[in-house]
């Protein structure tokens, strides 16, 4: 039972730390909209989209009206779309006509994002994977609400070096067609090893092949809400510190649970999980980095920050798993740079660089989210970021990401603008030597032994 004290306790996490459901996002498989002709194949899709999700928006509308919790976001993720194109695309603008369908479909519906333009080629591309990856520049500067994932890596299967370097490529073509919009589109595509199959963040949210028709999960966010609990036991241990941010995530993940609960019953589509994320956003004390220094660090980017940030990341899953029995997703914590403004402060104070972010993500929830680069950054350079980030991943069994976003025309020094919860991001120096032997390699680097545990 949930009494009256932890009622008034909610309601303040609400009201004043920014404790919100960042998304519900519904999952919904398009695996019985595969077609040989191609216009058939979009009406499909654009069908099973709208009918399948007509009621989603305003399902969350109500729930956060009644409940008094803000849900931010509703979005809707498909399956891979390189799975579904294969047999009706023979080209990359064949692809991007289905990233348009996606586009109406959630313009349809209400959506803020839809996920799942993808491709999962840690082994190998096959040829719709290869046109559906060249494709993605195109998509993203041609729809607004699509948002892209390429999965180039994983613990059993190793890293797909043609896809990284592939990557690179795509990356800075698709900086290069929304430089009017400060390379924007790069903000909607994320490479990722290990992509879990249920996450509802995007830009990574896919429907993965081993779920249902159609599934529920919901991300819920609250750094507010654990910078408060913290300080209330500054300077205590850590075991104190410890158990504090465990009952923290606890009575964050169980109003995420709520949520999902509520939504899947009253949409009559099955509960999948809840991510519990500390997601930062551009509000003032809605920032993961602040957690960091309230644990004891002047800034983020400071000896100690990687062990902190182990520390948040551990116990945020700890207290959450309490809380639910499908804490799934990412869970854990976001470190953007864009979406932070501690981490933004301290890139600007020079205590944050791109090589000790990287470090940071040996050990927390994704990996290299919303780094704004120079726009001149070579694409071999991009690709050899991406397979140093992929290496962690696959070495550590963990989901690791990168999304940079190579500002053209634009170089250090300079601040980039995207807006809402995008945010705004100092452009981070990249380091200068060059790797283009190394990811001009063919082939992949192979899995690490301990992959063969069976």
């Amino acid at each position: 039972m949930i009494n009256i004290y932890e009622v008034e306790e909610t309601n303040k996490m609400v009201e004043q730390e920014n404790l919100d459901v960042r998304t519900i996002t519904m999952g919904i498989s398009l695996l019985d909209c595969i077609d040989s002709d191609l216009e058939r194949c979009r009406d499909k899709i654009y069908q099973k989209i709208t009918t399948a999700a007509r009621d989603l928006v305003k399902t969350g509308e109500e729930i956060a009206r009644e409940f008094g919790v803000p849900i931010i976001n509703k979005r809707i993720s498909v399956t891979p779309i390189a799975l579904v194109g294969g047999a009706a695309c023979r080209s990359p603008q064949d692809f991007s006509k289905i990233a348009a369908t996606l586009d109406q479909a959630a313009q349809e519906v209400g959506v803020n994002f839809i996920g799942g333009y993808s491709a999962m080629v840690s082994k190998g591309m096959t040829a719709a994977d290869e046109m559906l990856i060249c494709s993605i520049p195109q998509a993203l500067s041609e729809t607004e609400r699509v948002c892209s994932s390429v999965n180039v890596g994983s613990t059993r299967c190793g890293i797909d070096m043609d896809a990284v370097k592939l990557m690179g490529e795509v990356i800075l073509e698709t900086a290069r067609r929304t430089a009017a919009q400060d390379s924007l589109g790069c903000a909607k595509l994320v490479v990722f090893c290990n992509a879990p199959d249920d996450n509802p963040f995007m830009a990574g949210a896919f429907h993965g092949v081993t779920e249902g028709d159609r599934v529920i999960n919901v991300g819920v966010s609250g750094p507010g809400v654990v910078k408060t609990a913290i300080e209330k036991v500054r300077g205590e241990s850590f075991e104190t510190l410890c158990e504090t941010i465990k009952k923290t995530a606890f009575k964050v993940t169980r109003v995420g649970q709520l949520v999902a609960k509520e939504a899947s019953r009253r949409l009559k589509v099955p509960f999948g999980i809840v991510d519990l994320s500390l997601a930062p956003t551009p509000a003032v004390g809605d920032s993961v980095a602040e957690i960091l220094c309230e644990i004891g660090l002047e800034r983020v980017g400071a000896p100690g920050t990687t062990a902190a940030l182990a520390l948040l990341n551990d116990q945020v899953k700890k207290g959450g798993v309490m809380a639910s029995s499908y804490v799934g997703g990412l869970s854990g914590a976001f470190i953007p740079v864009s979406e932070d403004q501690g981490m933004i402060d301290a890139v600007n104070a020079g205590a944050l660089t791109l090589e000790k972010l990287e470090a940071m993500t040996c050990v927390c929830s994704v990996g290299l989210d919303m780094i704004a680069i120079p726009g001149d950054t070579k694409a071999t350079t991009i690709s050899g970021i991406i397979a140093d980030e992929m290496a962690i991943g696959m070495v550590n069994q963990k989901t690791t990401a990168v999304r940079l976003i190579p500002v053209i025309g634009k170089g250090v020094g300079e601040t980039v603008e995207f807006g809402g919860l995008l945010g705004y991001a100092p452009i981070m120096p990249v380091n200068p030597c060059d790797c283009s032997a190394f990811v001009n390699r063919k082939g992949r680097i192979p899995a690490p032994i301990h992959s063969f545990k069976n």
